[in-house]
């Protein structure tokens, strides 16, 4: 799901589709045209989470700008393709479209997909405006729609940009849609395409039991479904990894033994290498999980999810200049994103720790804001106004984190807290000394 370089067209003999993240060729002559029956529309409904990436409209005054047009169409086929269980009509194939009317029933049809997404690109001056819509090729409904707009300036990083964040928005679009299908017999992958949907909601503990009880519905109907595994480990580690577990010791056990099999028979997935790296963070290993997150990134660089955790885990590690640059690209990448609050708290405790106090109270209420439910905000925020000498503020959100934390022993003294952060690097553990101990001593946080 992340920015793709413009790459030149490579002709191929014959139809290349792209399903599941592989390169298949369909032998024929030639590609087809539009007004032949695609091998994937015959004999066969037409796959889950496929679709097509019509080409891109170029509505500039200037017909030569047509190549970057043609580079967003690229690219967003391209990263489609990563979505897990997507089917990708290659663009060769889409580009026999080009310039004709859309009839997306028609299309769809034809290619055998249920989904096509067309576009425009139209440049002016130094604004450039990118339109966006997915429509469902089975009802000609309109699923989902997105317009931006951006100065030029580099026009590589800008359709890095573009790309990426239409394709993140295109995955919650699509797993969303997929999600509201209704079945008389839901089966397993339909389980998952719900699980994967409540977890777009903003997180809770309600929400993840949601999740989890999904996921266990599907491994329950197969039980050899190597994403529910993955899929259910991470849904129960969640709450470890966000201290609101009160069995933690009993969840990674079993997160542990459910990625041991997925891992066995699907070692080289982005999913399973960011479990893997969620795993090895529960456990506190965060120098092995680094490894895992950079698998991640080299697989699929559009996940956002990765770049925040490798953020933390340089953290925890003592490199604490990368840990914003690293956070602020997952937030580029997924505006929107639900883990915003983990991930607007994290840029506030770095601001913390380097003692810029207003900068950590800005990100921390931005944090508290997207999840008011979640205790992190509020233990960032008792610890700066505490630093502040605001102290009735700093103690009434200390006592907010104790009450969202769901656990007793949650932020309950300065001794528990520093031994909870044995295991950070020295460098980062002087830091929350002389800064969060110090600001939560101020907030009423006693010493035992």
């Amino acid at each position: 799901r992340y920015p793709r370089r413009i790459v030149a067209a490579v002709a191929v003999a014959g139809v290349l589709i792209i399903a599941g993240g592989m390169w298949r060729l369909w032998p024929s002559p030639q590609a087809p045209s539009p007004t032949t029956t695609a091998p994937a529309a015959r004999g066969s409904a037409a796959p889950r989470l496929s679709i097509v990436v019509l080409p891109f409209g170029n509505l500039s005054n200037d017909p030569e700008q047509q190549y970057f047009a043609d580079g967003i169409t690229e690219d967003l086929t391209t990263d489609l393709s990563r979505i897990a269980d997507s089917f990708v009509i290659s663009r060769n194939t889409a580009f026999t479209y080009k310039d004709k009317p859309v009839n997306a029933k028609q299309i769809g049809r034809e290619l055998g997909v249920r989904y096509v997404l067309e576009g425009s690109v139209q440049r002016s001056g130094k604004q450039v405006r990118v339109n966006a819509q997915l429509i469902n090729a089975e009802t000609d409904a309109h699923v989902w729609a997105e317009r931006l707009e951006r100065d030029i300036g580099d026009l590589f990083a800008l359709q890095n940009e573009v790309t990426s964040r239409i394709a993140i928005a295109l995955n919650f679009a699509l797993i969303g849609a997929e999600a509201a299908r209704q079945t008389a017999n839901p089966d397993a992958q339909d389980y998952i395409f719900r699980g994967r949907a409540v977890q777009a909601k903003p997180p809770s503990r309600e929400v993840n039991a949601e999740a989890i009880g999904l996921f266990e519905r599907a491994l329950a109907l197969d039980p050899h479904s190597t994403e529910a595994q993955i899929r259910l480990a991470s849904a129960i580690l969640s709450p470890v990894l966000n201290s609101m577990s009160k069995t933690a010791a009993v969840d990674i056990a079993r997160a542990e033994g459910l990625l041991g099999q997925a891992l066995t028979a699907s070692p080289n997935t982005p999913l399973a290498h960011n479990v893997k790296g969620n795993l090895l963070r529960a456990q506190r290993r965060y120098v092995e999980a680094i490894p895992e997150y950079q698998a991640v990134i080299a697989l699929d660089r559009n996940s956002p999810d990765a770049y925040a955790n490798l953020a933390q885990c340089k953290l925890f590690t003592g490199s604490i200049d990368e840990v914003i640059p690293l956070t602020e690209q997952a937030i580029r990448l997924s505006p929107r994103d639900r883990s915003l609050v983990f991930w607007y708290a994290q840029i506030g405790r770095v601001h913390l720790y380097q003692s810029r106090t207003d900068e950590a109270i800005l990100w921390s209420e931005k944090a508290r804001t997207a999840a008011p439910e979640h205790p992190f905000p509020h233990v960032n925020l008792a610890a700066a106004y505490g630093l502040k000498g605001e102290s009735e503020r700093a103690a009434a959100e200390l006592a907010e984190a104790r009450r969202l934390s769901g656990n007793p022993d949650s932020f309950s003294s300065i001794a528990r807290l520093r031994a909870a952060g044995s295991f950070l690097a020295p460098n980062i553990r002087a830091l929350g000394e002389a800064t969060t101990l110090v600001g939560l001593r101020k907030a009423g946080m006693p010493e035992e």
